[in-house]
C-alpha cells in the first residue's frame, strides 16, 4: 500500500509541479491549498510525511506543523521556505516541529530524497513501537544498508557491550536494554543523506555537522516510539566523551549514563578493527593499544578495563579484520 505524502501550498502551480515530480514512485501524493484544508485531510487520512510552504494566507506553515505535531505526532513534518524566512524555519526546527526544511525554489533531487528520508523515519517510528527483538534487529540491519561500511556493526557492538555488562553483573533486564540500545545506537543515520554516509574520503566540516546530528535524531525517534530511557540514553549519548569533548551535549565523566559509556567502548573498538574507505582496520593488538590510550580521555577507564579483561578471558582472536566489514562513521 502506497504511503501518503501531503503537500500544502497556496500556489496551484506548485502543487501541480510536485505531483508531476512524484508521479510513479510508489507514493500517494495528496494536495492542500491551505493549512485548514490540510488539517481536514489529517482527520481522514494517515499521513506519513507532510511538506508545507510557510508563507500562506491564513495559517502559516510553522503554525500548521505545530498543530500537526499535536494531532498526528508520527507524521514527519517538512517545511518549505524562502531565504527571507530562514530564521522562522530555524526556530521551528529548534522547537522540534520540523524534521527538515527546504529552500524555495527547490532542487528536485533534494526534494525527492528528503521525502524518502521522511518516509524512512516514519517507518522507523512505527517499527520501533512494536519493539520485539526480531523487529529491532532487522531494523538495525536495514539502517546499516544505508552505509555499506557498517554491515554487522550493530550486532558486534551489542556483543561487546554485553561482555562488559556481564562483568558488571547487571540484571538480565538491564542487559536486554543495553542489547537493544547497541542495535539501535546509529538509528539516527536514517536522517543522514546517503551521499554523506557513502562519501569516499574524510568528511568536510559541513558533512560532519550532518553526521553529528544522528544521535539527536535517533533519540527523538526512540522517544516517539516510547522506548525505555536506557535505550534512548545509548542512542543519544554514545558519542559523548569522558573528558567532556564529545557530542551532542558535551557531557563528562559519570554524568554520561552508564549504559552509554559501555556502548561507547564497544562502538570504538569495532570502529578501530574495521576497514574504512581511507584506511584499513587496525590489527587486534594495535586496536587494544589504542583503546588503552583512550582511557580517561574519550572513554571511561573502568569500562575499558572491563572490556579488556573480558576480551582476554574470551580470547576473541577469531574476529579478524576480514570479519569486520567496516564501521566507517561509527
Amino acid at each position: 500500500m502506497a504511503e501518503e505524502v501531503l503537500f500544502v501550498d497556496d500556489e496551484e502551480y506548485v502543487l501541480n509541479a510536485v505531483e508531476r515530480l512524484f508521479s510513479g514512485n510508489g507514493m500517494n501524493i495528496l494536495k492542500a491549498s491551505s493549512g485548514n484544508e490540510a488539517l481536514s485531510i489529517l482527520k481522514e487520512e494517515d499521513i506519513a510525511v507532510l511538506v508545507s510552504d510557510n508563507l500562506m494566507p491564513g495559517m502559516r506553515g510553522v503554525e500548521l506543523l505545530a498543530r500537526v505535531r499535536d494531532i498526528s505526532p508520527d507524521t514527519v513534518r517538512i517545511l518549505m521556505t524562502a531565504h527571507a524566512d530562514l530564521s522562522t524555519a530555524m526556530e521551528a526546527i529548534n522547537r522540534g516541529e520540523v524534521f527538515r526544511f527546504l529552500l524555495k525554489p527547490w532542487d528536485d533531487e533534494e526534494l525527492v530524497e528528503t521525502v524518502r528520508e521522511g518516509l524512512a523515519r516514519y517507518r522507523l517510528i512505527h517499527s520501533l513501537k512494536r519493539a520485539d527483538e526480531a523487529t529491532l534487529l532487522s531494523l538495525a540491519q536495514t539502517i546499516e544498508l544505508k552505509d555499506p561500511y557498517t554491515r554487522g556493526h550493530c550486532d558486534r557492538v551489542a556483543r561487546y557491550a554485553l561482555m562488559i555488562a556481564d562483568r558488571l553483573n547487571m540484571p538480565d533486564e538491564r542487559k536486554r536494554l543495553i542489547k537493544y540500545g547497541s542495535w539501535l545506537h546509529d538509528c539516527g543515520k536514517i536522517g543522514v543523506p546517503e551521499s554523506i554516509l557513502n562519501f569516499s574520503g574524510p568528511l568536510e566540516d559541513k558533512q560532519m555537522e550532518e553526521i553529528r546530528k544522528h544521535p539527536q535524531w535517533g533519540a527523538e525517534v526512540a522517544r516517539q516510539a516510547r522506548l525505555d530511557e536506557a535505550v534512548v540514553n545509548i542512542i543519544l549519548r554514545h558519542h559523548e566523551r569522558w573528558d567532556g569533548r564529545g557530542y551532542p551535549g558535551g557531557m563528562a565523566g559519570e554524568k554520561i549514563p552508564e549504559e552509554a559509556r559501555i556502548v561507547s567502548v564497544a562502538d570504538v573498538y569495532d570502529a578501530l578493527v574495521t576497514d574504512r574507505p581511507y584506511r584499513k582496520g587496525f590489527s587486534i593488538c594495535r586496536a587494544l593499544e589504542i583503546l588503552k590510550n583512550m582511557k580517561g580521555r574519550e572513554l571511561d577507564p573502568r569500562m575499558v578495563d572491563l572490556f579488556l579483561a573480558s576480551f582476554e578471558e574470551h580470547k576473541i582472536h577469531t574476529h579478524t579484520t576480514t570479519f569486520h566489514q567496516g564501521a566507517r562513521h561509527a
